[in-house]
Order: structure tokens, then sequence, then C-alpha cells
């Protein structure tokens, strides 16, 4: 276990297990404006971006702020779900009772959202994470199980959230129909160099940390290597420290931020 004392921190900020320090970079504050507008609007939305961008965050942050009286939250991964599984999750999140028959759960589906919005007042809100990974199938399926009243009423909220490459399928003419009935579409970028500078100097600040822990060179050496993802700049420092302590030194400097960044690589 790492001593972050050294370095003057009561935690070490850049893991993930630890005490979160939230940043809100432009890129999560564009998040949130589009997620909020999809929230008042209803329908379908995408929420799209690289791996460790900080979509998930920007996801956690909105589902917080949002009114458990008036929201309700259900959060589906389908990277770990078949078709089936995905239908009998959903269906149970939502209140109802899971069949093995897909018309039974696709049925059960749009009554627990009726009843919700109609009787207790309260908009499903349904967060698809790692849409990247859907099927065509589901895909074909989802304008078809949010369709109300001849399509003429948007009942809840459904964000399909992943990687990039969803924006591609969603452009097949097979899909054409659900992109049409997109809200809300963001891909969220990296950070420029200076908020990189400013998510590092806001990460240890939260940390408990008042003094110089990177030197200049280490800071703009594991923003280079970062590409302005958020997880590769927590990975890279949390790796100099490691680093710099085993050196026995008080400060990261460029040679231990160059070390981390091999590490990195081969690992």
């Amino acid at each position: 276990m790492m001593d972050v004392s050294r370095f003057g921190m009561e935690y070490n900020p850049f893991l993930k297990n630890s005490k979160e320090v939230l940043v809100e970079t432009a890129q999560y504050r564009e998040a949130l404006f589009r997620l909020s507008y999809l929230e008042k609007t209803k329908g379908f939305g995408l929420l799209t971006g690289g791996p460790g961008r900080g979509k998930t965050t920007a996801l956690r942050g909105w589902a917080a702020s949002l009114n458990p009286s008036l929201y309700k939250v259900v959060y589906s991964c389908l990277s770990t779900l078949t078709v089936t599984d995905f239908y009998r999750s959903l269906t149970e999140a939502l209140g109802g009772q899971p069949s093995f028959r897909k018309p039974d759960n696709f049925r059960s589906i749009q009554e627990e959202i009726k009843r919700l919005s109609l009787e207790k007042k309260k908009t499903p809100v349904i967060i698809i994470d790692e849409a990247n990974y859907v099927s065509n199938g589901i895909l074909n399926d989802l304008k078809l199980l949010f369709n109300f009243e001849m399509d003429s009423k948007d009942r809840a909220v459904i964000l399909l959230c992943g990687l990039g490459q969803l924006n591609n399928t969603l452009r097949l003419s097979v899909h054409e129909p659900l992109r049409q009935r997109l809200v809300m579409n963001f891909h969220m970028e990296g950070m420029t160099k200076e908020e990189g500078r400013e998510y590092i100097r806001t990460k240890l600040h939260g940390a408990g940390c008042s003094h110089t822990v990177f030197e200049d060179a280490a800071v703009k050496a594991i923003l280079n290597a970062s590409d302005g993802t958020p997880r590769m700049v927590n990975r890279l420092c949390s790796q100099s420290l490691l680093c710099a302590e085993a050196k026995r030194r008080d400060l990261v400097d460029a040679d231990a931020a160059m070390q981390a960044i091999n590490d990195c690589e081969l690992g």
C-alpha cells in the first residue's frame, strides 16, 4: 500500500475506489446540460465517448440529481445481458413480473411504464449502458417498446450510452427510424491541456494537498500521454506517485512520470 502522506495527501484521489473528487470539466457540464434537456423533453437520447472520457461520471451526477418522487431510474448494462435477460431485468426493475417469453415481458414493460407515468406520476428513466454491445434485434425493438398511443406520446426517458461506434451503428439505414427519434445526441471529447492541469490540481486539493506534488514537466508528460482522457490521467498520476515513492522522493519529476507511462503501456 502506497504511503500518500509522503506527498501531503490524506488519500490517493486518483484511485477508482477512493473518495471521489468531482472535477466539472466543460465536457461534463455540457453532458449534464444535454441530459437535463432530455429529462424535460422525454424520449430517446444518446451519450457516447471514448473509453474513460467521463460518461459514467456524468451519468451518475445526472441520475443523482433526479427527484425520486418524480423519476424512477432504471440502469441496465447490456454488455452482461443476453436479449432475454435484458427484457426480464427491465420488466423486474420497472416493478413487473418477469416472464420467460419475450412478448409477455414486452407487454409488461409497456404496462409498467404506463402505470408509473399515469398512476404514480413518475417518469421512468431507463439508462442502457455499454449500448455499443446492443444487438440489432434490441435496437429494432426499442422504437416499438416505447411507442405509446400510436407514437403520439413519450412517457419515458430512454438513454443509450456507449462508445462512439454506437453512432455508426445508428447511422445504418435499418436503424433510421430510431435515429430520427433521438431528441439528444452528445459525444464526449477529451480534456484540453489546461483542463487537464486543473483536473490534477483539483484532485490533489480534494485529498487535502496544498503544495506542489507534480513537477511541471511531469504534468506535461502525463497530459500528452493521456490524450485528455480522465481515466488515463488518473492511472498515470497514481502510477507516477508509486514510482516516486519507490525512489523515496516527495516530488513527482519527469523521470517518475515517464517510468509510469512506460509501465502503463506495458500493462
